[in-house]
Parts: C-alpha cells; structure tokens; sequence
C-alpha cells in the first residue's frame, strides 16, 4: 500500500466518537504497522461502517454480521487488552 492510501487510512481512524477514538489508537499504534496490504484492505473495510455499529462490534456488544470483517474487529478488540 502507498504511503497516501496509509496516511489516508490513518485520517480515518479518527472517527469523533472518544470511545471508538482510544480503542482504534491503541490499534493504529501497536497492529497497524505490521499489517499486511490485504489486511490494510480489510481495515479499511471496516473503517467503512457507522460508527455506532463499529463501536458496538469493537465492545462485543452485539455480532458483526459481517464475517469477513470479524477477524479485523477481533484485532482491534485485542489491541485494547
């Protein structure tokens, strides 16, 4: 992935929810750079959805129904621990 895609995934980290906000910077500090490109894919795959959803899936307060994307939350979720 190019250096502007990355910086582009990293800008839309910020999501202004502080909840969602310090569960994706401890990720974006500690995972993301050691992701693969599919796996910056992915990311940003994830970066997609609301962030009210996001929020609840990272919190394992309900199921993504998106079984491509769990593995990715599974990751944030961990970076938090």
């Amino acid at each position: 992935m190019d250096e502007v895609e990355l910086k582009r995934i990293l800008w839309r980290s910020r999501r202004g929810l502080l909840e969602l906000d310090l569960q994706l910077e401890c990720f974006v500090a500690q995972v993301l750079p050691t992701l693969s490109d599919a796996e910056l894919a992915l990311y940003g795959e994830v970066l997609l959805l609301p962030d009210q959803d996001f929020l609840a899936y990272v919190n394992g307060a309900s199921a993504c129904p998106d079984a491509q994307l769990v593995p990715m939350i599974e990751r944030i979720r961990a970076a938090q621990r």
